[in-house]
């Protein structure tokens, strides 16, 4: 399947998986990945990869939102393969070891079946890997508070709720938020458009999600990568709290 990239600020790239979004940024010839979509997505990730004319050796890092198989999907792949760091949250590492899983249980997601898009997003999670336990072995804490020395200068903003250790990453140079599943602006089981939080069933602890609204409603910049739904251009603080206000 192709990549479906999109150039979206300077060396700043928006890829779309088969449900997922990652990130693409790149300074000369070195990429920084955020994210890396469903294990059943690595084919896309490759092709994302060479369609903005880099490779998976040229990737110096990959930087995870949270540790939920969408997002998680090949970064044990890129480690194993190529020796490529994965960073995160240091709250979130057990959890990308799988020493726990913070995820929607297949009972919850079975009781929300009567819900719009609930079971074609089911069905799909599982055939792209979604239940598979697929561990990155030797995930790394961020190695500096601040600006991470890597492509694009993202700069960790910890944005708990949807998982313990779930991070945003603040591009304040090109005012570019890739804000995970802190915030979205669209997914297969909504039926909303715009900045939203994700239905309820998917964040572990909803009070804390809600709160870290606040925290990305701080935040300057003009343009929201999501990790579900479209890229949202407008005030990255206005498009926090419309989400806030949809899920009171």
């Amino acid at each position: 399947m192709r990549a479906d990239v999109h150039h979206v600020a300077d060396g700043t790239y928006l890829v779309h998986g088969s449900s997922t979004n990652w990130v693409i940024l790149t300074e000369g010839d070195a990429v920084t990945l955020v994210d890396t979509g469903y294990p059943g997505d690595r084919e896309q990730v490759l092709a994302s990869l060479a369609e903005v004319g880099s490779s998976p050796e040229a990737v110096v890092a990959v930087l995870i939102t949270h540790a939920h198989n969408d997002h998680l999907g090949n970064a044990e792949y890129l480690r194993a393969a190529y020796g490529t760091p994965v960073h995160l949250h240091e709250a979130e590492a057990p959890h990308a070891r799988r020493e726990f899983l913070h995820q929607v249980t297949i009972g919850t997601v079975l009781k929300n079946g009567w819900r719009p898009g609930v079971l074609p997003w089911a069905v799909h999670a599982l055939r792209s890997g979604g239940t598979t336990r697929n561990p990155v072995t030797a995930p790394e804490p961020f190695p500096r508070a601040g600006a991470l020395d890597l492509p694009g200068r993202p700069v960790p903003v910890h944005t708990p709720g949807h998982t313990d250790g779930h991070c945003a990453y603040h591009l304040p140079g090109t005012g570019v938020l890739i804000s995970g599943d802190a915030l979205v602006s669209g997914h297969p089981t909504s039926r909303v458009e715009g900045p939203q939080l994700l239905p309820d069933m998917f964040h572990h602890e909803r009070p804390r999600a809600l709160a870290s609204l606040d925290v990305l409603a701080e935040l300057e910049g003009e343009l929201l990568l999501p990790g579900h739904g479209p890229v949202h251009r407008g005030p990255v603080r206005d498009a926090a709290l419309r989400a806030r206000d949809r899920a009171l």
